[in-house]
């Protein structure tokens, strides 16, 4: 059986915020919350049977309005990742966007839909959120009416799709944005290097400095973007070039449009849980974190008084590549009137004994 609970989270410009949990018969749970429809807590049995919350997050509305400038468990809209020069063209009309990061725009803007509360109606073991982003917003054309419908089922996966419709062409890239650690969200960066990761991905977008694609590719094969073979991440972040970081797009092999593909498995071997990932979308970012407050900075506080740092978590956001509009060789992030933009991804939760990699990355 799966229950499915509803209980207040404050208030927000007068309207109810609401946190819906759901419950399986394992112990398995999942809380999000109408404001940023933003997955709020994770909760998964170990090898053992104990629970522990493996997603980043904070334990009232008020952190979540004032201080998630992480985007920590978070709907993001109307555009994904990163946009070049904050501006794009549709039918040679230039439309400008939020320079937020450097000259970039990045997750939508200023306020994106992780800032804004959603409508919700419950259908059973569904919870359907929904969102008017009306022309204009942040710089974007069309009136967008964005779902995002959340269900948890008896296998103990998460299940989230993103549908929307614009009024005008538009540029549309969703993702979820949370934050992962499978030994518990308050173990940080030391046990995250000791997570097994493989990704399903040939080959990685390149990008400057800026982390804004070339239009070029870069393939995996001796690399250390190569995860089709499970990997320590500790181990693969200190084969990266840029100070053990990973950002970067990932692109899917033999990605099959509107069919679900396996993206990613990672595994926390000294607790038994693993993660599997599976989506319809092209590419997924690997992110390790590398924003959160460092060693010597104040922690950023989360649930539980916890403090988060730098290489706490992974993330995996499934998603369109990165600043698509400008690339003809990337598949496309417009969105027309009258066609609909659907986005599903799967995260299956469980145990196993496995103890990892019998030869690591080095």
């Amino acid at each position: 059986m799966v229950y499915v609970y509803a209980e207040q989270f404050g208030t927000f410009n007068g309207e109810a915020v609401k946190k819906f949990t759901w419950e399986t018969d394992s112990g398995f749970t999942v809380s999000v919350i109408s404001y940023g429809a933003i997955v709020q807590s994770i909760k998964v049995p170990d090898k053992s049977g104990i629970l522990s919350d493996v997603v980043l997050g904070f334990d009232d509305l008020d952190s979540y309005v004032n201080r998630n400038d992480p985007h920590l468990g978070s709907t993001v809209g109307r555009c994904a990742n990163r946009i070049g020069g904050a501006s794009f063209q549709i039918d040679g009309v230039t439309y400008q966007l939020a320079k937020n990061i450097g000259k970039d725009h990045l997750h939508g803007g200023i306020v994106g839909f992780d800032k804004v509360n959603w409508k919700y109606i419950v259908d059973g073991s569904k919870v359907i959120f929904s969102y008017l982003s009306k022309d204009g917003e942040e710089g974007y054309p069309g009136d967008l009416v964005t779902t995002v419908i959340y269900e948890v089922k008896e296998d103990d996966t998460l299940y989230v799709e993103f549908v929307a419709t614009t009024t005008k062409k538009t540029v549309v890239n969703l993702t979820n944005h949370s934050y992962f650690n499978l030994a518990g969200h308050e173990t940080g960066a030391e046990e995250i290097y000791n997570h097994v990761i493989a990704i399903n991905a040939d080959k990685i977008t390149e990008t400057t400095s800026e982390s804004i694609p070339t239009g070029r590719f870069i393939k995996v094969g001796g690399t250390a973007y190569d995860l089709r073979i499970p990997a320590r991440l500790g181990d693969a972040m200190e084969r990266q070039a840029d100070s053990e970081l990973y950002d970067d797009n990932f692109c899917v092999t033999a990605y099959q449009k509107e069919e679900l593909n396996f993206i990613s498995r990672v595994t926390h071997p000294p607790s038994g849980r693993y993660l599997e990932l599976y989506s319809d979308q092209p590419g997924v970012q690997l992110y390790t974190s590398n924003f959160l407050p460092s060693p010597n900075e104040p922690a950023l506080v989360g649930k539980g008084g916890v403090g988060y740092r730098r290489h706490g978590a992974f993330c995996l956001e499934t998603q369109n590549y990165p600043d698509a509009v400008h690339h003809p060789g990337f598949p496309t992030a417009i969105l027309k009137p009258g066609d609909v933009y659907r986005h599903r991804v799967n995260y299956r939760f469980g145990v196993s004994n496995e103890i990892g990699p019998e030869v690591v990355v080095s």
